[in-house]
Order: C-alpha cells, then structure tokens, then sequence
C-alpha cells in the first residue's frame, strides 16, 4: 500500500504544479480608450469567461451611428490615427468578418460593430470566442500586446482586410 501512495506522488505534484500555472492567467483586462486628440472618452473590460473572453466597451463623445470595433495585434495606440496599433489580431491567418465567403471563421480579433447614439454613447458586451488571456497563440497578451480599435464606419463583416470600416478614430491599450 506504501509503495502505491509513493507512486502516486509525483502525479499529484505535477497535477498540483499545472494547476498553479493554470491560475497564473490573468482573469481580467482592461483598456482606457483614447480618441485622436488624446482624450479618454471610454472603457473596455475584459474577462476570461468558459469558452472565451467577455468583452464589454463604454463610450462617450463619438459620432452616431454603427461603427467597426476589433482587436489589433500590437499594444500601442499613437494618435491621430493609431497605426501603431498594426492590423487586425489574427492569429490563424483568417479572412475578414463573420459573413466572409473564404473561410468558416473570422479573425481572433473580428467583433461585431458598436452603435453609438445620437447622444454619443455607445456600448456594447460581446463574447470573442477566440481569444484569451492566458498563454498560447491566440492570447490578448503575447510579445508586444494587442489594442482595441473603434473605426469611422460600420464593419460589413466580409471584405479582408478590415471590412470597409474606415479610419482609425479611437483606441485603447488592452492590459492586465
């Protein structure tokens, strides 16, 4: 009886260590959104959730109407236009948009479009099922970080690169 307790230790050190790794993950984000002249005018929090990342955006101050939101690959967001904040995060090398003809799935960083109001506000809650905060390809947190990105205009979810959203008019650093 001694011997098989003996052996089942290391099991249990190893499931003890993954379990401790495994918790190291953060379980939330957040970014501060900032528009081109360097004002916050929102917020984005994010937390991990069973089968993704929960994503809820508060905005302020944008112009009416339905406007593009993604996630892009680098965590920086230099105004006016935010190029710094590179393309959208894809981490498998997708097509553009939910209703693309190319491929059964979008980019990691694809989210549906933001309707602002004819107040300004807008706000949203969306579950990106293809994301996530702990390690591995398709984290928010690899080498160099990742950004979310509000545009001009609607997103028509299809055509590659960014479906047709336009600009670049607001942007915040995603971060633990």
């Amino acid at each position: 009886m001694h011997i098989r307790n003996l052996l089942l230790i290391p099991a249990l050190l190893c499931i003890c260590a993954a379990a401790a790794l495994a918790d190291t993950a953060p379980k939330s984000a957040n970014a501060d959104i900032m528009n081109a002249q360097g004002a916050k005018i929102g917020t984005a929090k994010l937390k991990a959730v069973s089968g993704g990342v929960q994503i809820m955006v508060k905005v302020a101050g944008l112009p009416a109407g339905d406007h593009g939101i993604h996630i892009h690959t680098v965590g920086k967001c230099e105004g006016p236009a935010f190029t710094t904040a590179g393309g959208h995060f894809n981490p498998t090398m997708a097509h553009h948009g939910v209703n693309n003809t190319m491929d059964p799935h979008p980019h990691a960083g694809d989210l549906p479009n933001l309707t602002v109001g004819a107040d300004g506000k807008g706000s949203a809650s969306v579950l990106d099922k293809d994301v996530t905060l702990g390690d591995g390809a398709n984290s928010l947190f690899h080498d160099g970080g990742t950004s979310l990105v509000i545009h001009a205009k609607a997103d028509d979810l299809m055509s590659d690169p960014s479906g047709n959203s336009g600009d670049r008019i607001a942007c915040g650093v995603i971060q633990k």
